[in-house]
């Protein structure tokens, strides 16, 4: 079948209208655009870190309480994921991602000129936290929509605007605070985070239409199609299909397909005369969209993914943050522990590329490799504390920085499989997943410190991480096996529903009415 789009004046105003999904088109764009929100939004989270010493220093506090700011901002930023999901249903996508950049850049814009640490949870943490989930998710999902064979591999490559986001942002930041200060410098970040609104404006809808239903709504016939009437009736009994009525009139329209059934009886023959009328110009209500569809929650599949989710996340963020600690506790210096920090970030990289090119093969059960890739995961954070030298650490860094790259520029996309929820639902399925995530992404980095100061070894907050990622590779290994049985046992509802008529039972009263009709003309 050929592809069409529909010329529109406007290029970002309207949506793009698509006989089948694209698979490139304008998604080049949503995809560009998804690279530079991935930048603007978790680099910048990522290379925050250039600001701890200055915060600290101004505000006279511990480490733990600025570490707070990013905290309370990616816990915002996943708790608000539903309120994403229903203002993008709502409102659409491009202006629920402008809106999200606006708010970024004045939590950031507005935390330059915050006078104790408090001000930043507010304007960081509250403020852009929000900015940042009504940019981020409403972007992945619409990016999702463009692309079906090159969905995995797409993504991935996009994704990868956070990795190469830290290496420039986090270098350049440190360069810009010696010249002018770190309030001005946050001023700055908070300035071209602005940038958010221009790619919000990029996103436009598309709806996919078959060819099919454009031919029927184009082709109106010009006249209405003449009905034939069937009187089925016995000579006797002046009954039909064995029925205990007096008479049975059934009115077909040829060029239409069977809809609506209605039985009216005449007001002049009461409970005698039954007229069954097989109207079907008039088609079924469109169901209304929802805001929120939480009838995924009554998946098992998608409850599965959602728990795998949530361990997981618990070993997303901890490494990262504590490679630094747990090298120079090995007695490397701080130079060296800058390399492995920015070798895990290269590895990255490549994981999310490899890892949608892999995907990206057809035939392939996508959800048994993200499996594989969450267990050689788990295997890399058991490995970090045994580790003693700095090319241990190293070795183990990019191993981890690869395998984390793989799960995590995949984890939000499969939601549009098949195996999980697929993509009419992946919108609210995203929300959710979202959501659910927050938990493990506002406890773990707090429930890994907890560990760290009661054994004095960082080694502990390795383990924790390991921990929570081997559950969630035992809920994802449910996932397929849940949608197996959950189809399976759809489909024996379904046939059972079926009631068990003669084949033919239609054909023989036909037969009865013609041979009635000719016999009556003559």
């Amino acid at each position: 079948s050929k592809m069409t789009v529909k010329a529109v004046k406007m290029p970002c105003a309207t949506p793009n209208v698509y006989t089948k999904v694209p698979d490139g088109g304008w998604g080049w764009t949503v995809a560009f655009a998804f690279f530079f929100v991935e930048a603007l939004t978790y680099g910048i989270i990522k290379s925050f870190g250039v600001f701890f010493n200055d915060l600290m220093e101004s505000f006279d506090e511990t480490n733990s309480r600025i570490s707070w700011i990013i905290s309370i901002c990616v816990f915002v930023q996943s708790f608000t994921a539903p309120l994403s999901t229903v203002l993008s249903n709502r409102f659409g996508h491009r202006l629920v991602v402008m809106a999200g950049g606006v708010l970024v850049s004045a939590g950031m814009v507005t935390a330059s000129f915050a006078r104790t640490v408090v001000d930043m949870y507010v304007t960081i943490g509250v403020v852009s936290g929000l900015g940042y989930c009504l940019s981020f998710l409403p972007t992945v999902t619409i990016l999702s929509q463009y692309f079906d064979k090159r969905r995995s591999l797409v993504t991935a490559v996009a994704s990868t605007g956070e990795c190469f986001a830290v290496f420039s942002f986090a270098p350049a930041i440190t360069a810009l605070k010696e010249q002018i200060g770190w309030r001005y410098s946050l001023l700055s970040v908070g300035v071209l985070q602005l940038s958010i609104v221009i790619c919000g404006s990029l996103l436009r809808p598309i709806i996919i239409k078959e060819e099919e239903e454009e031919a029927a709504a184009k082709a109106q016939p010009p006249e209405e199609p003449t009905e034939t009437k069937y009187m089925l009736e016995n000579e006797q009994t002046r009954t039909s299909i064995e029925s205990i009525d007096s008479g049975v009139e059934i009115t077909t329209s040829p060029s239409n397909v069977p809809g609506k059934t209605k039985a009216e009886p005449k007001s002049d023959e009461p409970k005698e005369h039954v007229q069954i009328i097989v109207n079907s110009d008039s088609t079924p209500p469109e169901p209304k969209n929802k805001l929120l569809d939480f009838s995924v929650m009554r998946d098992y599949s998608f409850i599965c993914y959602a728990f795998f989710g949530l361990f997981a996340t618990l070993g997303f963020f901890a490494p990262s943050l504590y490679i630094i600690p747990l090298s120079l506790s090995l007695g490397i210096s701080k130079d060296h522990s800058a390399y492995i920090l920015s070798a895990m970030a290269i590895a990255e990289v490549l994981g999310r590329i490899s890892a949608g090119w892999v995907l990206n093969k057809q035939p392939i059960r996508k959800i048994y490799i993200e499996l594989i890739c969450v267990v050689l995961l788990s295997v890399a954070l058991f490995a970090f504390p045994f580790a003693s030298e700095f090319w241990g650490l190293m070795t183990c860094s990019i191993f981890f920085g690869f395998m984390l790259g793989t799960v995590a520029g995949t984890h939000i996309p499969l939601l549009a499989e098949d195996d999980v929820v697929g993509i009419e639902k992946m919108s609210s399925a995203a929300g959710v997943y979202v959501f659910i995530q927050s938990l493990a992404g506002l406890a773990g980095p707090p429930l890994a410190g907890v560990l760290v100061d009661t054994t004095r070894n960082y080694s502990s907050a390795f383990y924790s991480c390991a921990a929570g990622m081997v559950l969630g590779a035992v809920f994802l290994s449910l996932v397929r096996p849940c949608k197996a049985g959950l189809c399976h046992h759809q489909q024996e509802g379904a046939v059972e529903a079926v009631p068990d008529l003669p084949e033919d039972f239609i054909e023989m009263d036909i037969g009865k009415a013609e041979s009635s009709g000719k016999r009556c003309d003559s």
